[in-house]
């Protein structure tokens, strides 16, 4: 009997892999699922195990095919290195916390050896914007996201991603090597049965991108969902995932504590990513996620 289980669940566990983006939302659970995707890796050894008491060869191979599946779709991602090389531009987003008493020190410390770094939640004046303030040459802030800028922000106008209010912005940075487009968002924030908010303001950022013919875009912010997430199709691409193509492992940010998942992203197309990590932030419930690229 326990080995029919093992089978059973094996072949299961295979195909949510594999096919995930075939299985229905079912009210949203679904695209919250596919945020903590590479975790499913860890019923591999409790297959294994279960395979061993029963005594089941059939058993343990099958145990065996979801950790194959695994090992295709993330295997890259753990033992990828960055590529190195020069570096022209350093980044990073954070969302520090609204009700963070410590963030003009997280943000202090992240901020330092970065030329470009968005926040979100912010407080009006609060400690976090006053240290990046004093940290680098301009700003722009809008609501509760803000950018700030070693280099000049040219252009600047805040934006709407479909929730009524603004929560992002669009900033035009001009760099030793020629213009960078950054758009900073703090999307909709999602739960198991409860994506639609998300959804539209994903879309929203969609077409964003899609309308502008900028020749580089860096989109920096809390997205609320991971790039394994289905809503993430139309948006990567166009974009690239920095810490796809240049980090180290899967670079969760969320919680701090103990990541399970990455809501923080850079994105970007028209540059190189060169490096990508996470860094931490002081009293916030989220990393920082930080790359660096080559124009």
């Amino acid at each position: 009997m326990l080995n029919r289980i093992v089978v059973v669940v094996a072949a299961v566990v295979a195909l949510v892999l594999a096919g995930h983006r075939l299985v229905p939302a079912m009210g949203g659970f679904t695209p919250v699922l596919e945020s903590l995707l590479p975790w499913l890796g860890l019923a591999v050894p409790l297959l294994l195990a279960a395979a061993a008491l029963a005594r089941s060869r059939l058993a343990a191979v099958a145990a065996l095919v979801p950790g194959l599946v695994w090992a295709v779709m993330f295997g890259p991602a753990v033992l990828r290195s960055p590529p190195g090389g020069r570096s022209d531009l350093s980044v990073g987003t954070v969302n520090v916390g609204v009700a963070n008493g410590s963030s003009g020190t997280a943000v202090g410390s992240i901020g330092e050896g970065l030329d470009l770094l968005a926040a979100q939640e912010l407080t009006s004046g609060g400690p976090a914007a006053k240290r990046l303030n004093a940290l680098f040459r301009d700003h722009y802030t809008v609501s509760t996201v803000g950018l700030w800028s070693r280099y000049p922000i040219r252009r600047s106008k805040p934006l709407d991603v479909g929730m009524g209010w603004v929560r992002a912005l669009r900033a035009v940075v001009d760099t030793p090597k020629g213009d960078v487009t950054v758009y900073v968002m703090h999307l909709a924030s999602a739960r198991p049965g409860q994506t639609a908010s998300r959804d539209e303001s994903l879309a929203a950022a969609r077409r964003l991108i899609d309308a502008d013919t900028s020749k580089r875009i860096l989109l920096l912010g809390d997205l609320n969902t991971a790039t394994t997430d289905r809503g993430m199709r139309g948006l990567t691409p166009p974009l690239l995932d920095a810490q796809q193509e240049a980090g180290r492992g899967f670079g969760f940010t969320w919680p701090s504590s103990f990541p399970i998942t990455r809501p923080d992203h850079i994105l970007y197309k028209g540059m190189t990513a060169t490096e990508a990590g996470v860094a931490p932030a002081t009293g916030s419930d989220h990393r920082a996620a930080t790359a660096s690229f080559r124009l």
